[in-house]
């Protein structure tokens, strides 16, 4: 397949606070504001940032299970916002989802081969056999034994759980799953073997991930593209060693350096940040960090940044760090050129 698996298009999200005839008239909450990036075969797409800055939203904008304001998701190059019922339920097949919670989102009345073949089931009558044979191979695909397979989800552990959400949605061959807070209900020493074990999918089967965290350091591990997020916008989006090494927006700069670090003689530079994050409701005029960022100027004030694309594939919106000289290239369209050969030795 030529071109990227997955584009996103100024994609938008608003929540109206009033109904009937004055709901137009009432203010919104402005949950994804033009949003735009691509996802290539084979690669992880990491979105960060803090709670309520829009990335939940955008998942399920992905998989529209919510209908967006605005933009357009192109799927293998088919606009699935304009799908009828019959196309957008076909279109299923090529996208899954896991969730946070593995206990909230599996059945609590199904069993393990139950779950996993469900979703198959959704599209073509299984016999007895075949659903047996094919969550029995599910469950090896992701570390688990096959006598797990009449296991009730009460009778797993919380990384036995999320291994089943995982192999459900490896059930339909998809080319991409979008992976939303996918381990961080999980101890430390499961999350690593959760991560790892979609690593390795990725090797073996090629898939693509967008995976949804406020965790930088899972992401670093398991990333090689990352989004962050501030107030329902990209503000940043680079690939992962870049990012981790030289952040160029503030707020991304920030956000690394609260991050907890386990070295002990490794020390992040202090990069407080005063203030809340804005309301959605009315978010600031210009760039919405501005009222908390250190080296606003006058012009931030005034005017929303666009996304400028730099030297080392990156884009940024910043009118102090990424000023807009050269050409303004679509970042959606943005492939880093290190990003095919970083992709062909995933990790």
């Amino acid at each position: 397949m030529s071109g990227p698996l997955l584009k996103v298009e100024n994609l938008t999200k608003h929540y109206p606070l009033g109904a009937g005839f004055l709901k137009n008239k009432m203010p919104v909450i402005r949950a994804v504001e033009d949003v735009s990036f691509s996802v290539e075969p084979g690669e992880t797409l990491c979105i960060v940032g803090e709670s309520g800055c829009g990335k939940s939203t955008v998942a399920r904008l992905l998989m529209r299970l919510m209908e967006p304001t605005g933009g357009r998701v192109l799927v293998e190059g088919t606009d699935i916002a304009g799908l009828k019922k019959g196309a957008l339920r076909a279109s299923r097949r090529r996208m899954q989802m896991v969730f946070q919670d593995p206990f909230s989102s599996l059945n609590p009345r199904l069993t393990a081969g139950e779950i996993i073949t469900e979703p198959v089931e959704n599209f073509e009558r299984l016999s007895r056999k075949q659903r047996h044979a094919l969550a029995a191979d599910l469950l090896r695909k992701v570390g688990m034994s096959p006598e797990m397979i009449h296991r009730l989800p009460s009778e797993m552990s919380g990384g036995q759980r999320q291994r089943t959400a995982i192999a459900r949605a490896l059930a339909l061959e998809p080319s991409l799953i979008i992976a939303d807070e996918a381990v961080s209900a999980l101890d430390v020493s499961v999350q690593a073997q959760i991560l790892n074990l979609m690593m390795d999918l990725q090797q073996r089967m090629g898939i693509s991930f967008i995976f949804i965290s406020h965790d930088l350091s899972v992401v670093e591990h398991i990333g090689h593209r990352v989004a962050v997020m501030y107030l329902g916008r990209i503000v940043e989006l680079a690939p992962c060693g870049a990012l981790f090494a030289k952040p160029v927006h503030p707020y991304t700069e920030a956000l690394i350096a609260a991050a907890p670090v386990p070295d002990p003689e490794r020390v992040r530079p202090d990069v407080p940040l005063e203030g809340e994050v804005p309301s959605p409701i009315n978010p600031p005029s210009g760039c919405a960090f501005h009222p908390r960022c250190p080296l606003a100027i006058a012009r931030c004030r005034a005017e929303v940044p666009p996304l400028i694309p730099m030297a080392d594939g990156r884009v940024v919106a910043c009118h102090v760090r990424a000023p807009a000289t050269g050409a303004h290239e679509h970042p959606s369209a943005m492939v880093d050129p290190t990003l095919s050969g970083e992709i062909a030795s995933i990790r």
